[in-house]
């Protein structure tokens, strides 16, 4: 299983990034695909997942109404679209997939995670 994030950068407060993230080695048809993130002296946090069986999406409160995860089955890939960004978006964004969104719920660890994404936001 390999997971590649891309698309972070530099951007200003109330700016946007968009996040993608290609997979190999599994498929986005039984697998749940997501976004969690690490700043430094803080704790992981969940960011977003899509579940394999109906598309359901969950997003952490923090980023309710600004972030926007989408997958593309056919091209085994998905996109988290970031608007609003704030200064305390700014971390490292992993993708991460396991057989269920039950890791970013009740806070554990998925089974497979890629290289992260730094983003950053500030003026």
């Amino acid at each position: 299983v390999q997971l590649q994030a891309s698309g972070g950068g530099l951007v200003q407060p109330g700016g946007s990034l968009r996040l993608s993230c290609a997979g190999s080695g599994f498929s986005l048809d039984y697998y749940a695909i997501g976004w969690f993130r690490q700043a430094p002296g803080k704790e992981r946090e969940g960011v977003s997942c899509i579940s394999p069986t109906d598309g359901s999406t969950y997003y952490a409160d923090s980023v309710k109404g600004r972030f926007t995860f989408s997958r593309d089955n056919a091209k085994n890939t998905a996109y988290l679209q970031m608007n609003s960004l704030k200064p305390e978006d700014t971390a490292v964004y992993y993708c991460a997939t396991d057989p269920s969104c039950s890791w970013i719920v009740i806070h554990s660890t998925p089974d497979y995670w890629g290289q992260g994404t730094q983003v950053t936001v500030s003026s």
